[in-house]
């Protein structure tokens, strides 16, 4: 393929070296002339391994130049890659002015082509970015023209290891509407390790930021540990790399995924001793002490959701902490119930594991001195509960709730572990939804 890549820095430059690699005749575009120079002579303009030797073989095998003829290197080219920089402004908004100066420049070579062309964005943006460039676009050569389509592509490539990371990605997100610069942008990344999903454009443009603070989460999460550890003469090193060494659920997909608020007897307790035990060696945690607080922010989130649909009746499938136990300590949706109550909302629980008069020793004692009044509140059956409720929440799956899926059709469900998303309900809430 023939491409363009708008901005010579970092990440333009090693996509100019590894796009040749892959047997692609590659123009570099800048502004800056002494980049272009430097890219023209066969020299990279960052210091990276490997990357010296990438721009001088592509440049020597001829699949590589530079311009700053923007309108030339998209008449040119199959696809142009917006890679410029996009620096943080003093309130922490990104600055997206050069990522629209580009969209600009690209929009002017659209003029002179009649083929397909795609802008595939690399730069670190906003959701939404897609979308101004689009209109930037349209505004410039007129809403008629459809010959052009715009997908965010981004990047994850490490200072050290942008060359290897780039050859070996882990996962390859491309967020695009054309079928036409799907299946371009499939082919053009298909030889290279690591599975390609295509999401939709704002889930695409977002994954930068999310990856990025999840690491910055990770590091910190690192160093809270290793401060305690050292505190307590333990070695840190050594801990974390048991943590990791558990790859079914520490090191995996399990407990990521948006929904409600953690419960039960391990969680909030073994948090909770960590932080005492760090206070206790006078460290300061703040990571650790924000996480239930966020988990606090995730309950009344709730409730402003329950609230905003002002609802009569409102029906709870599940009131132990977690499906497929009848344990009630520190289940979160008893926080839910006791504030509705004292609010004066009529609400009736479903719970088929849980039986009031069946319930012993700690469990039974708890609820007998913090929610007496929810055992009048308890529905006699599933059908009973759906047939009150204008509002159903669902805390829990059960095989009594899925066989009952069509008696939903006319309520408003408020979904909190990912049901069935072809509910025939008049109204659904998820994740991050509500």
């Amino acid at each position: 393929m023939k491409i363009s890549i708008f901005g010579l820095g970092y990440v333009g430059c090693v996509s100019v070296g590894c796009l040749s690699k892959m047997g692609h005749d590659v123009i570099g575009v800048d502004i800056n002339e002494e980049k272009v120079s430097m890219i023209n002579n066969g020299n990279a303009t960052i210091i990276e391994k490997d990357i010296e030797k990438l721009i001088n073989n592509g440049w020597q095998k001829k699949r590589i130049s530079a311009t700053t003829d923007a309108i030339g290197a998209v008449r040119n080219s199959d696809i142009s890659f917006i890679c410029v920089g996009t620096p943080s402004n003093k309130n922490g908004e990104l600055n997206l002015n050069f990522v629209y100066e580009v969209a600009n420049q690209i929009s002017y070579g659209l003029r002179e082509k009649n083929e397909n062309h795609i802008i595939a964005v690399r730069s670190t943006v906003n959701p939404g970015t897609c979308e101004k460039i689009k209109k930037i676009i349209d505004e410039n050569i007129g809403e008629n023209y459809s010959n052009y389509s715009v997908a965010s592509n981004p990047e994850f490539l490490r200072e050290g290891s942008a060359v290897y990371d780039y050859f070996n990605p882990p996962l390859t997100i491309i967020g695009v509407d054309e079928e036409f610069a799907r299946q371009k942008l499939i082919n053009l990344y298909k030889d290279l390790p690591g599975e390609i999903y295509t999401p939709n454009i704002r889930e695409a443009e977002i994954m930068k930021y999310i990856n990025n603070s999840f690491h910055a989460l990770k590091i910190s999460f690192a160093n809270e540990i290793g401060n305690i550890c050292k505190e307590m003469d333990i070695n840190g090193i050594e801990v974390m790399k048991l943590l990791t060494e558990d790859k079914k659920l520490n090191i995996s997909p399990y407990y990521l995924k948006p929904g409600f608020a953690y419960g039960g007897s391990c969680l909030p307790k073994d948090l909770m001793g960590l932080q005492t035990l760090a206070k206790s060696k006078n460290l300061e945690i703040p990571l650790l002490d924000s996480i239930s607080k966020t988990n606090q922010i995730q309950k009344e989130r709730l409730i402003s959701l329950i609230e905003s649909l002002k609802p009569k009746n409102i029906g709870i499938v599940g009131i132990a902490f977690k499906d497929g136990t009848d344990d009630l300590r520190n289940s979160p949706i008893l926080y839910i119930i006791d504030d509705l109550i004292k609010k004066s909302y009529d609400i009736r629980v479903f719970d088929e594991n849980v039986v009031i008069s069946k319930l012993t020793g700690g469990n039974k004692l708890l609820f007998e001195e913090n929610y007496p009044y929810i055992s009048q509140k308890m529905a006699n059956s599933i059908d009973d509960l759906i047939e009150f409720a204008e509002i159903i929440i669902v805390n829990h799956m059960s095989p009594i709730l899925k066989n009952n899926f069509p008696k939903l059709k006319h309520k408003i469900v408020i979904d909190l572990i990912g049901i069935n998303e072809n509910l025939p309900v008049v109204k659904k809430y998820y994740g991050v939804n509500w």
